[in-house]
């Protein structure tokens, strides 16, 4: 089942249809769907499609004209030359060619002359019937192709950074599962395709524990063998992610618990950021620049895994692992928060709030934190809401939204007009509350929202 990339594949069309030369740079982290996408994309189209290794330029552009004179009846020779396989191959090109190289970011990781070479083809080989896509999977290696400084710079025709899904489109592909079951797979994996779809959402407990915590499934060493590819030696970020994953989201914290000197601790977060497993975050009413950072895993099944498997190893390895199902009830309830605002997004796009916001997030300081807060700085108009994964009575969501009124006066926010609301598991009697002028959605809301989704 091809995973709902509806607006990804009409961009490609479009480039596709633009009778000229096109250059995509494609990119996102591991498991996104990117190869789906494109061999989606390049079906039933004239296509050659090659996958990288980290064999060096000579070896790649062996293997890659092989692939060529397969796909075009190109005759069968040596060529260790990107620049020679390709004005091979333009002598056979059709009207329109696709022509994509996955993983392309592993030729410069083993050869730096890799943007010059391909320079040259794009500049000097390539003409109108090219459609060029050039895929990879370390971000920061792939938004380096078109900085200034690289080679590759204005030669692009286009870039697409391919995103996890959503939990909505998640929550469409287990369109008969309970939606209390597909929170759960959620918190655990995300909207990496490659993570959920491994779930049916017939028996979460059952399921989970067979993915994720029996050495020979096919998760239980899925993060090593992310960070091992990636990173090499990977001791000092495995303890930074799992300091995160603990709650340790300060710096001082971190790195404390890492072992790492704070000074150092800036060219691990960027790397780990750079792969976009971590985020740093500020109150959102702070500037970037603001000292009050926090720092939180942007996967949710590295999350899941440095929270519940990794310290677990030993128990799981000689078969005496119990999973603590209350404790996990909990991280669920912190993912809770997360899929909370993508509600409120949803909501938003479809102009369902009272105002349109231009931006949320979470707030924070001292000791006082809102969930989220949504903010539209030229109508001045603010939306606290608390997310609590519950099941609340109508006089707890009272007492929880009166406590949300006492803290909105402390983000100073004078003169605007503040809304308030509060997300949960299930809240009695919501309509007695909203008509008291209170914004209140449960997962009764969360099903009527919706959110169109192709499967095929």
């Amino acid at each position: 089942m091809f995973i709902d990339r509806k607006d990804e594949l009409a961009f490609l069309e479009s480039l596709y249809s633009s009778g000229k030369k096109e250059v995509l740079i494609l990119y996102g982290r591991r498991r996104v769907g990117k190869t789906e996408l494109v061999k989606r994309f390049i079906r039933a189209k004239n296509a050659i499609y090659f996958l990288a290794d980290r064999g060096g330029l000579e070896s790649n552009a062996k293997r890659f004209y092989l692939e060529a004179a397969g796909a075009l009846g190109l005759p069968e020779l040596e060529v260790r030359d990107f620049r020679k396989a390709f004005e091979l191959i333009k002598l056979r090109a059709p009207q329109r060619l696709v022509v994509v190289i996955d993983e392309f970011s592993y030729l410069f990781l083993t050869d730096k002359n890799t943007p010059a070479v391909f320079q040259h083809v794009i500049d000097e080989i390539l003409d109108d019937r090219f459609f060029l896509i050039l895929s990879g999977s370390i971000i920061g290696l792939m938004e380096g192709l078109m900085e200034y400084s690289n080679p590759l710079y204005g030669r692009r025709t286009a870039q697409l950074k391919l995103k996890p899904l959503n939990f909505f489109h998640v929550r469409k592909y287990f369109k008969d599962a309970p939606i209390e079951t597909v929170l759960r797979i959620y918190s655990v994996t995300g909207g990496v395709p490659m993570y959920f779809r491994l779930f049916k959402g017939r028996d979460f407990e059952g399921e989970l524990l067979k993915l994720a915590f029996s050495p020979t499934s096919i998760l239980y060493e899925e993060p090593e063998f992310i960070l091992r590819e990636e990173l090499g030696d990977v001791h000092r970020y495995y303890l930074i992610l799992e300091a995160i994953a603990l709650g340790k989201h300060r710096i001082s914290e971190i790195a404390q618990f890492a072992g790492i000197e704070t000074k150092d601790m800036p060219k691990y977060v960027k790397t780990l950021t750079s792969l976009e497993l971590v985020r740093r975050e500020v109150p959102i009413t702070e500037s970037e620049r603001s000292k009050k950072a926090r720092y939180f895993l942007n996967d949710n099944f590295f999350t899941f895994w440095f929270r519940f498997v990794k310290p677990n190893r030993g128990k799981i390895e000689i078969g005496t692992f119990k999973m603590d199902w209350a404790t996990f009830n909990t991280y669920v309830g912190r993912a809770f928060e997360d899929m909370a605002q993508q509600f409120l997004i949803e909501l938003n796009r479809a102009e369902e709030l009272p105002f349109k916001f231009t931006k949320i997030g979470r707030w924070w300081h001292k000791n006082e934190e809102i969930d989220l807060l949504a903010l539209n700085e030229w109508e001045k108009k603010a939306l606290l809401v608390e997310v609590k994964w519950k099941d609340l009575s109508e006089r707890e969501a009272q007492g929880i939204l009166k406590d949300l009124e006492r803290k909105g006066e402390l983000v100073g926010l004078e003169g605007w007009e503040h809304f308030y609301g509060l997300v949960a598991k299930e809240v009695k009697n919501k309509e007695t509350l909203r008509g008291e002028g209170w914004l209140l959605w449960d997962l009764e809301d969360f099903e009527k929202l919706d959110v169109k989704a192709v499967w095929e």
